[in-house]
């Protein structure tokens, strides 16, 4: 769930964080997220991402209806719990609470959607049908926010049965919208399909698709897609060569890019380990 750190914005000090209060979903949040998405240091983001934790979590508290506020908690308490924490009850924690501010960001941006996730299946399913492209961002910071916490309680078999409805809500994504993020659904999605071999029920030629779908909708331009390819896909069939060359081709590209500089650097570094560990994976 790498891809989600390209959420990650408005990482200030907490000093002056009143003046911020009521610009902070507006064009101060634009130009900060700009800022952060063209870092090309990730320890500096490291840094700086738990002084906003807290920051995030005092502005939603004083603006506890702000759909914007709320998103925003959910993308950087996954974001941070996926990419930086190391310790698995610290990460249950903050994949929870990512969880719980994406879900009241979707009752807020419709009431109808509240506890969308705890309905039945099939009930589900039926809601998912009467979104609209307008939803998109409010159901996909949902649905990921939700992957997260899946990821860091997979020792749970009921946290692994909502992978269905995580998928179903990726679908209809891509359904609305499928180059919402630079095509960030067709990633979640080639992730979760390569999960598994196909002997125990895993899809890798649809995991295969949604990866190269992906490629396409970002360009080219989102370096993460090749690595994530190589890691879920390649390595699962035990392709080296395509193994190989999406690695070498993400190493070549030049990190900086609009929107995704820290991205793509954190994807080079990726790729580097993966190259390393080749010859004793195949």
């Amino acid at each position: 769930m790498i891809r989600s750190l390209l959420a990650l914005f408005l990482i200030v000090p907490l000093a002056g964080c009143a003046s911020m209060v009521s610009s902070a979903t507006g064009r101060m949040a634009s130009d900060l997220s700009d800022a952060i998405l063209e870092q090309n240091d990730p320890e500096t983001v490291e840094a700086g991402a738990p002084a906003y934790l807290l920051l995030i979590d005092g502005l939603i508290r004083d603006n506890p209806k702000s759909e914007d506020l709320l998103r925003s908690g959910a993308k950087l308490y996954g974001a941070y719990a996926s990419v930086f924490v190391k310790d698995a009850e610290r990460a249950q924690r903050l994949t929870s609470k990512s969880r719980d501010y994406a879900d009241r960001a979707l009752c807020r941006h419709r009431t109808e959607l509240c506890g969308l996730g705890h309905r039945p299946y099939d009930n589900y399913r039926a809601a998912l049908a009467g979104l609209g492209k307008d939803d998109v961002p409010a159901l996909y910071t949902f649905t990921s926010a939700w992957a997260g916490w899946i990821q860091t309680n997979s020792g749970d078999w009921n946290a692994v049965a909502d992978l269905a409805k995580v998928r179903a809500g990726m679908e209809r994504v891509i359904e609305l919208d499928e180059s919402y993020e630079h095509g960030s659904a067709h990633l979640y999605l080639g992730v979760m399909t390569t999960l598994l071999p196909p002997a125990l029920g895993g899809k890798p030629e649809e995991g295969r698709s949604h990866f190269e779908r992906a490629v396409i909708l970002s360009q080219g331009r989102d370096l993460m897609v090749k690595v994530e390819y190589a890691r879920r896909y390649a390595r699962l069939v035990f392709d080296r060569p395509l193994h190989d060359r999406l690695l070498n081709e993400v190493l070549q590209a030049p990190a900086s890019e609009p929107g995704l500089t820290l991205n793509n650097t954190l994807a080079q570094r990726a790729a580097r380990e993966l190259l390393k560990s080749a010859d004793s994976y195949f």
